[in-house]
């Protein structure tokens, strides 16, 4: 097997590895928005996440990690969306956002 090939065979099972990662990340970011909506009970609207950022960063143990930011939306009322954030490092999380909303009593 000459080094083109051997490059080829690396090159793809790291775009395998990423794209598994992603969709990973992406359930787990997922479960969370959710999650928060509900302990917050408000609606978690179209039941998913998109990614708006990704970058390489380290973490607490000095690693290189990606840290990817999903945002979500949701609603107090049904009648209006609202924005919320989750950021991910590697597979922790590390922060979650949500824009002010009225509490429905």
């Amino acid at each position: 097997m000459d080094s083109s090939s051997l490059l080829f065979l690396f090159l793809l099972a790291a775009l395998a590895w990423y794209w598994f990662d992603s969709l990973r990340a992406l359930e787990f970011a997922r479960g969370i928005g959710k999650a928060v909506c509900d302990k917050a009970e408000v609606q978690f609207l179209d039941d998913t996440v998109a990614r708006i950022a990704i970058a390489l960063v380290r973490d607490e143990t000095g690693r290189r990690v990606l840290r990817r930011t999903y945002r979500f939306e949701f609603s107090e009322t049904g009648n209006s969306r609202l924005e919320g954030q989750v950021i991910l490092v590697g597979h922790k999380l590390e922060s979650v956002t949500m824009d002010p909303y009225r509490i429905m009593s």
